[in-house]
């Protein structure tokens, strides 16, 4: 049986709002779409931090855990949780196995988070994960550069992803944004 895996995941950060946007597709292999409405995009910590999945199904799901865990003992810190995550993440040979990536964010800052201990924040406050991420990421790019004073981050958002899911075969319209 093949890895059961493939999505879009986009965030932003724009004009004092933010959102993260993902698609409902799951697919084994290449070759067949298992599930049309998978929820990828998840609030924790009470509402005020989002988070966002590409990969594999049951290894994302161990890093949200993981992630919540971290996020619970630091109180909401986010960059702190998000350190501990990749540290232990790279460190561990069981997780290093996983095959996933986690995009998370808060009002104030955004992280892309790595098997491979990377914790990324973008410069321009946009990230985008999975098959369809590059679609997404320059749409969004596109439109928060041309037509940013017009749009919201959520709009952007659904756009973006929009876009990634007219493109990509494994992203598609059954979108979920969640905005802080």
């Amino acid at each position: 049986m093949g890895q059961i895996h493939a999505t879009t995941i986009f965030a932003i950060h724009h004009k004092g709002g933010c959102a993260m946007a993902g698609d409902g597709q799951v697919t084994l292999g290449n070759a067949v779409v298992m599930k049309h409405t998978a929820r990828k995009v998840r609030r924790l910590f009470n509402g005020n931090v989002l988070a966002g999945f590409a990969g594999s199904v049951a290894d994302a799901f161990t890093l949200f855990e993981m992630f919540e865990g971290k996020l619970n003992e630091y109180n909401g810190n986010l960059q702190r949780a998000a350190v501990e995550v990749a540290k232990q993440w790279r460190g561990d040979k069981m997780l290093r196995q996983l095959e996933a990536m986690l995009l998370v964010m808060d009002k104030s800052t955004l992280l892309l988070v790595s098997g491979t201990g990377e914790v990324i924040e973008p410069d321009d406050g946009i990230l985008a994960i999975g098959s369809g991420g590059n679609y997404a990421l320059s749409a969004g790019r596109a439109l928060k550069q041309h037509a940013g004073e017009h749009l919201t981050a959520q709009q952007i958002a659904e756009a973006a992803l929009t876009t990634a899911a007219d493109i990509c075969v494994f992203t598609n319209h059954n979108i979920i944004v969640e905005a802080l």
